[in-house]
């Protein structure tokens, strides 16, 4: 049986691939569900204003993530408050068959995006290496290239041919058993087992990775300075390489450069290692292409040009910039193409010949506004006079930035902190804009200060 939570979780993973940024923060994330009725997945939208949007825009996407993921699903409804009364007894836990990519907590099953294809990935000078690399591990996996460490900067595609591999595997390959992890999930799963009442936690955590036929793990520079958890890790990687099971890294950078004991390191060079560097311009601009044809834009070369001058080493910061457009044209009732419009829908962006906004010019406007201490600022200090400021610049951070830069990222930059601090810190402060002018206020300076408004 499984809970409708469950059910939610997993057609957001879709959802998120396949609708600009704006709309699902603003829209779809915001929906809440209900339950099962008469094979209608009811979603619960905060005011009549959403469940329009939603009903008008989206809810044909909806439809097809959910049905991705449980075909069973015939239909999805949006309701208001007021509007559950009319409903009849909906379930909150069903019976109902699921694809092969449903994620379950607690069957371990993985869920990998089902846009991020080979056939998605746009291959350049910059990332023709890596991505002959995947293929030929996800054609045959433990054989050739192992372990497979791909590294890159941010937005640069490594978690899309990540989950390539993934797709590619489940596809051919259905008996093998498949773990996708974060290493913050694998750190926070190893804590949990040594801290848990159960007396087989330990074992079952060391069972569930070692049993493996095919180990991907994104973001192993989270394990520097982990000692514990790097342990575990070198003890893993041992036993599934010895049995010749596929082992996939990456990381923002090369083993060599990584903070982890040399033993481990060594390990993960001992197979191939992949980079993936920022892409040229001709090959920036066939991947704008490639992401209006899958979702459905009509943009002329001229705009997507204009796109690819400004962006050089981001290609989610460019998709970014691609969706505000059309976002910005929807909601004037604009053409898209039109280069004055576009203007306008850029001008928050900071000009083409200036760097891209970083976490550190988001931290020294924010230092700056209020006049504290940067090592005051991302330390460990809990006083008012630097909380409030610290959980201001987390929010223009997680809100200029977006999914360009990870939560677990910006924890660890400010003092090494968890994602759920972020996220609470980030969520606070989305809120008291509602409903305080004055940390409305704050956070318009702040921002008008970094983009030199």
């Amino acid at each position: 049986m499984l809970k409708i939570d469950q059910i939610w979780k997993n057609i957001l993973l879709e959802a998120e691939a396949k609708t600009t940024t704006l709309a699902y923060d603003l829209y779809i994330n915001s929906l809440s569900p209900v339950g099962i009725y008469r094979d209608r997945l009811i979603l619960l939208a905060e005011t009549r204003a959403i469940k329009n949007i939603v009903d008008n825009n989206y809810k044909e996407v909806l439809k097809k993530c959910t049905n991705t993921v449980f075909p069973s699903i015939a239909d999805v409804e949006i309701i208001i408050e007021e509007e559950l009364e009319n409903l009849g007894s909906v379930q909150r836990e069903v019976d109902i068959p699921v694809s092969p990519n449903y994620v379950n907590d607690t069957e371990d099953k993985v869920s990998f995006v089902s846009q991020y294809t080979f056939e998605n990935f746009v291959v350049g000078k910059s990332n023709e290496y890596a991505h002959a690399v995947a293929r030929a591990v996800a054609d045959n996996p433990g054989t050739k290239y192992n372990p497979v460490f791909i590294w890159g900067g941010v937005g640069l595609g490594k978690t899309h041919l990540m989950h390539a591999i993934g797709n590619s595997l489940q596809r051919n390959f259905p008996e093998k058993r498949i773990m996708y992890v974060t290493c913050d999930q694998f750190v926070n799963e190893f804590i949990e087992s040594i801290h848990s009442n159960e007396p087989n936690a330990t074992k079952n955590f060391r069972a569930k990775y070692r049993k493996l036929d095919v180990l991907m793990m994104d973001d192993v520079q989270f394990l520097a300075n982990k000692e514990g958890t790097q342990e575990e890790m070198f003890h893993t990687f041992n036993e599934l390489y010895l049995a010749d099971k596929q082992i996939i890294l990456s990381s923002d950078r090369p083993p060599k450069e990584i903070k982890i004991e040399e033993r481990l390191k060594t390990r993960f060079a001992t197979g191939v290692i992949a980079d993936i560097q920022p892409p040229n311009l001709e090959t920036r601009i066939a991947i704008l292409q490639k992401k209006c044809s899958n979702k459905g834009y009509s943009l002329n070369i001229k705009v997507l040009t204009l796109i690819a001058e400004k962006i050089t080493n981001n290609i989610r910061e460019m998709e970014g910039m691609l969706n505000r457009i059309i976002s910005y044209s929807t909601l004037v009732g604009g053409d898209p193409n039109d280069m004055n419009l576009v203007q306008d829908a850029l001008k928050d962006y900071a000009d083409a010949s200036s760097d891209i906004i970083t976490i550190d010019q988001v931290v020294k406007a924010t230092c700056e506004y209020f006049r504290v201490k940067r090592e005051d600022l991302i330390g460990k200090k809990k006083n008012k006079e630097i909380v409030v400021p610290r959980q201001i610049c987390i929010y223009l951070i997680c809100d200029i930035l977006g999914q360009s830069v990870p939560l677990a990222s910006i924890g660890e930059y400010f003092g090494g902190r968890d994602h759920t601090t972020v996220m609470h810190a980030r969520d606070k402060i989305s809120e008291e804009i509602k409903t305080s002018d004055v940390t409305a206020a704050q956070v318009k300076d702040i921002r008008d200060k970094i983009y030199n408004r």
